[in-house]
């Protein structure tokens, strides 16, 4: 029974109780004498109905992820709140950031922004999830991308620019070390002894988690793929507010060069590719204008707080050196192009699709395909000779070598370095 409050003080000495108060006394009294006379049976009675309602109330438990995945992911967190990434302290002049309230509260207010982020990279780790069970040696790589940027769109609930891609499927082979993906048409295979680089995003609200890793069906090639993934992991460990970017990219080259991989009975010293870079992340900008190399004597800049940083590393057995290469696919709005008047109609109307669709996300052949666009190669030529938009060619080192490469994304916390993009696989 719940207790019946009445607020009346009686006061010793004082006025007697008004009528109304001493008949709440009366009221009071009646109620006792009616529980007094209950039945035992009653109350068991009404808890048992009350056991029944209950019951029929209870929450129904988050789905699970099916398999293949299929459910939104925003569906498996019926709170709204997405999962943290892995927390790392800041280290030596930064200690106290952790304990800082006045940092804190800036945590406090960015929290929507975390949350997208965190979204998104949640997307990424159920996606490689699941493409690392069906990869195979003998796949089409135009299935490959296909069946993971499909997987992207459900989970995310792709919603034209405020959540899907981020940007094209890389799945550079071998000696190409970044910016491949099948254009339509291509009929290349996934080899046992091909060592691929998989580098897809995620975005909510143009806020990106981009982050890649390495996969090789070989054994041989194992020492390669743990030189990048060592480096990437030395790369975010020496990450933090007001780190020099050259000191970040010098920690990262120690470790990658201190692997040697044997492949078919020739011994090679991995190589950090020198003129590849890791990179700070803008809203709806993937590259946002500081670079974290991977080899010595980059620039003196600091990293600053609240930044997003994509920290990648590349082992290479070749030259460790890339140049640009082979057919492209890849393509990018530029962020800060102003107007450019165009002559050509067909120019001015793939721009607008560009604008609809990807605004300064980054898009390749395909995703125009599939937009239903036909017979634009001019048009987009014209919209790259103009300067709007920015060709990006797959970067190869020498043929015949092999490169690895792992990625993350962190995001510069006030209180400390979140590496959003981690899961239990790296």
């Amino acid at each position: 029974m719940e207790e019946v409050s009445t607020d009346i003080r009686v006061e010793v000495g004082g006025p007697e109780l008004s009528s109304e108060a001493s008949s709440k006394v009366v009221q009071e009294e009646e109620v006792e004498g009616k529980v007094d006379g209950l039945s035992l049976d009653e109350p068991q009675e009404a808890a048992k109905k009350k056991k029944k309602k209950s019951k029929s109330k209870k929450k129904k438990e988050p789905p699970q992820q099916t398999d293949p995945p299929s459910i939104p992911v925003a569906e498996l967190f019926a709170s709204g709140e997405f999962p943290e990434g892995e927390i790392q302290q800041y280290k030596d002049d930064n200690l106290w950031r952790t304990t800082s309230e006045e940092k804190r509260e800036l945590e406090r207010l960015e929290k929507p922004i975390y949350n997208s982020v965190r979204q998104a990279a949640e997307v990424h780790r159920q996606v490689r999830k699941y493409i690392r069970q069906i990869l195979k040696p003998g796949m089409l790589m135009t299935d490959l991308c296909e069946t993971l940027e499909n997987t992207v769109r459900k989970l995310i609930s792709e919603n034209g620019l405020q959540a899907g891609i981020a940007f094209p499927t890389g799945c550079s082979l071998n000696w190409v070390a970044a910016h491949w993906t099948p254009n339509t048409g291509d009929k290349t295979v996934l080899q046992y002894d091909d060592v691929m680089k998989l580098d897809f995003g995620t975005h909510i609200d143009g806020h990106i988690v981009d982050c890649a890793f390495t996969v090789a069906f070989n054994p041989m090639f194992n020492p390669l793929l743990e030189a990048s993934r060592e480096a990437t992991n030395t790369g975010i460990k020496e990450a933090g507010i007001d780190v020099r970017l050259c000191d970040v990219g010098a920690a990262i080259q120690e470790v990658m060069e201190s692997y040697e991989v044997e492949i078919n009975g020739k011994v090679f010293q991995v190589k950090s590719i020198r003129n590849l870079n890791g990179h700070s992340i803008g809203p709806y900008q993937i590259h946002a204008g500081k670079s974290v190399p991977i080899v010595k004597g980059g620039e003196q800049t600091k990293m600053e707080e609240g930044e997003f940083y994509a920290i990648e590393t590349f082992g290479s057995t070749g030259k460790g050196y890339v140049r640009e290469d082979l057919e492209c696919s890849h393509y990018m709005k530029n962020f800060d192009v102003g107007h450019i008047p165009l002559r050509l109609p067909r120019a001015k109307q793939l721009l607008a699709t560009i604008n609809k669709n990807f605004s300064t996300l980054a898009f390749c052949r395909r995703y125009l395909d599939r937009l239903g666009e036909t017979k634009y190669l001019m048009a987009l030529k014209n919209l790259c000779d103009a300067g709007i938009v920015q060709p990006y060619p797959p970067l190869c080192d020498v043929k015949g070598s092999y490169v690895s490469q792992f990625e993350h994304t962190i995001l510069l916390r006030p209180t400390c370095k979140e590496v959003v993009s981690r899961g239990d696989d790296y």
